[in-house]
């Protein structure tokens, strides 16, 4: 299939993709859209980036053209997507080739009114676009019915279930009708995944364009062995490169990746930055400057990141390896949309090794070493050792300066209770000072030109974002 018009779709569709510059279905279109018009499921392996959103999207609109009015609390066709993020993506994408014809669309995600959403589906919809959490919410208030759902999409299947959501989609199945089409796609291909498409779908079409965890072949990746205390300077080096074109980073945490923006932001770079801590409305227009280039470079977590569709992304910065190697694929997948070109570089420290290997084992091939030299077995197990270390006590202990809990926190009369770290003793001995909260210089010089040398409160325990 080399046409649109070879596919089967409404006329109308068709003007809306020639409106819209798109002439030629990607691989995953022209594979599933055929079975997806003759009624069937469908299990779609693909890479990120690849056009996911129309394969299924187009049969769709293509399938609830002339059905009229929706049912009031009502949708025909349920997509259900994992971040808040993706689902406004997916909306924009549908409504674009559904504008002039009475198709409507809803979306309802998370950090948002909850109070406008309900009002917007006492109308009913054609298509209703969500995230689990947010859509369990409503079906608790009666405010939505699933009854009259005939086609369900799950979209970037795999990180629902890197996320928890599988007793949320457990729970929204039991309010859809048997009698549907389903449609589940997915970048990779864990074995839960499988169950779940056992279960939920019903003789599907497999349709897979690129073996699962292989990456769009014009990424051109490369890794960089770098302590983990060098990485802001060199990441500060790699961005100087190319002040023209954008950059997307990746850290693992809500926090780091919210000092790590705060830090280039000092060093001049125009940077936002996107992650759970958050609100709805902070994530659009970063994402929107972002887009139209009045930022240059983003800082986000995968949570907050995935699957997202910013086609000018020139270099994507792993600078902290994700420890599932799936989401390498997603984080590099957000470079080289639509058949561009793109760069994707992993800052690899001694306790990411075992990180980098699980990568390479995934993706099946070796990434280009391009800075420093691979770490030693014996010093990679020496640095994991010591950051699970340093993880457990940093839970285990109370942040300097904070005020103790209210339970258990003094002893009798009045007195602190401190845990002593050697042997007893009594008397006058010494109360042992404080540890320094841990700093790398870099952001210690950062913080002290801004904030005057002001004295810093303790950062923040990390969470995954």
């Amino acid at each position: 299939m080399t046409d649109f018009s070879m596919l089967g779709l409404a006329p109308a569709l068709l003007e809306a993709l020639a409106r819209t510059g798109k002439d030629q279905p990607t691989p995953i279109q022209a594979r599933a859209i055929p079975p997806l018009m003759e009624g069937r499921d469908l299990l779609g392996m693909a890479q990120t980036g690849t056009g996911k959103t129309l394969a299924f999207g187009l049969p769709i609109l293509h399938r609830l053209a002339g059905q009229g009015r929706a049912a009031p609390k009502s949708a025909r066709a349920l997509i259900l997507a994992p971040t808040r993020e993706l689902v406004q993506q997916i909306s924009e994408a549908l409504g674009a080739l559904a504008q002039g014809t009475p198709t409507s669309i809803i979306t309802v995600v998370g950090g948002a009114s909850i109070n406008r959403q309900i009002d917007k589906l006492a109308r009913g919809c054609d298509i209703l676009v969500a995230t689990p959490g947010r859509l369990i919410d409503l079906l608790e208030r009666a405010s939505v019915s699933l009854n009259k759902v005939q086609m369900l999409v799950l979209d970037e299947a795999d990180q629902m279930l890197d996320l928890g959501f599988i007793h949320a989609l457990r729970k929204i199945a039991r309010h859809l009708p048997k009698e549907r089409q389903t449609m589940l796609f997915s970048a990779t291909m864990p074995k839960q995944l499988g169950e779940i498409a056992e279960t939920y779908l019903d003789h599907p079409v497999r349709v897979q364009v690129a073996p699962p965890g292989k990456a769009a072949d014009k990424i051109e990746q490369a890794v960089h062995f770098v302590s983990q205390g060098d990485k802001a300077k060199l990441l500060e080096e790699y961005l100087r490169r190319h002040p023209d074109e954008s950059a997307l980073v990746f850290g693992r945490t809500k926090h780091g990746s919210e000092k790590l923006a705060k830090l280039l932001a000092g060093w001049g770079f125009s940077v936002g930055s996107i992650h759970g801590n958050k609100s709805q409305g902070q994530r659009e227009r970063t994402l929107a400057a972002f887009r139209a280039g009045e930022t240059r470079v983003l800082v986000a977590t995968d949570v907050a990141a995935r699957g997202l569709d910013i086609p000018l992304v020139a270099h994507v910065y792993n600078y902290e390896l994700p420890n599932v190697p799936e989401n390498y694929i997603h984080r590099i997948g957000r470079t080289a949309r639509a058949g561009r070109e793109g760069r994707a570089v992993a800052f690899c420290s001694p306790a990411e090794m075992a990180d980098l290997k699980a990568i390479e084992a995934l993706t099946k091939q070796r990434i280009e070493v391009i800075g420093g030299e691979p770490w030693s077995d014996a010093m990679s197990d020496a640095a994991r050792a010591k950051a699970k270390a340093e993880t457990a006590q940093n839970r285990g202990q109370r942040p300097s300066g904070a005020r103790p809990s209210a339970r258990g926190a003094t002893k009798p009369g009045g007195q602190a209770a401190v845990k002593a770290r050697g042997p007893s003793s009594e008397g006058g001995a010494k109360a042992a000072k404080p540890a320094k909260p841990r700093v790398h210089p870099a952001y210690a010089e950062a913080m002290g030109k801004s904030k005057g040398g002001a004295r810093r409160r303790p950062a923040p325990r990390r969470s995954d974002g």
